[in-house]
């Protein structure tokens, strides 16, 4: 399966949502970008680990790191192979003397592990090409409107609009949901 390296770019606090947070994860050697909305406490934990905080006591992924080093287990990577009805889902690949073990666990868990592990991150690019937001995506969906002048274009158009500034203003929230809104727009009208 191919497979495409990802880095952690960054966090920011969800707008539409209370108490969600973005994490926002982006191609190692791209401009694409994958925002994953999660809860407060798996941005704790993440934002902590960013920075090389240490907390007094540890958290649930540092006590989750230091059994897995009392008993000689390194994360090798994580991996999110599936996109579900908005929903990621990830894998966790560990390697002990025994042998590999590969566990499933949610995005957020398995990213916060491999910031404190220093594990890499990876993403299947069916994955990336479903839920990345990139840049050149707007240009082209301008140019395709152009080309058709009428009400359904116009309201692809405006929803192309929406993206860019979604994207512009960094609210990487926003811009998937129109991003998503978009796919099943061109879907329902065949663009």
């Amino acid at each position: 399966m191919d497979r495409v390296a990802l880095s952690v770019l960054g966090l920011s606090r969800g707008q539409s949502i209370g108490t969600s947070y973005t994490l926002i994860l982006q191609e190692e050697d791209g401009s694409v970008r994958i925002p994953i909305i999660i809860g407060s406490n798996e941005a704790q934990s993440i934002a902590i680990a960013l920075e090389g905080l240490t907390t007094p006591r540890p958290l649930t992924h540092d006590l989750f790191v230091n059994l897995s080093n009392a008993y000689q287990i390194q994360m090798e990577e994580m991996e999110i192979y599936k996109l579900e009805e908005g929903i990621f889902y990830s894998r966790i690949s560990f390697h002990h003397t025994l042998g590999n073990i590969l566990i499933d666990a949610r995005t957020s868990d398995a990213v916060a592990l491999a910031i404190r592990f220093g594990a890499p991150i990876y993403i299947s690019k069916e994955v990336l090409t479903k839920s990345g937001i990139s840049f050149d995506d707007s240009e082209k969906s301008e140019a395709k409107s152009s080309e058709k002048i009428e009400s359904k274009t116009e309201e692809l158009e405006n929803l192309n609009q929406k993206l860019n500034l979604a994207i512009k203003q960094e609210d990487y929230e926003l811009a998937a949901q129109l991003k998503s809104e978009i796919a099943r727009f061109k879907q329902d009208n065949n663009l």
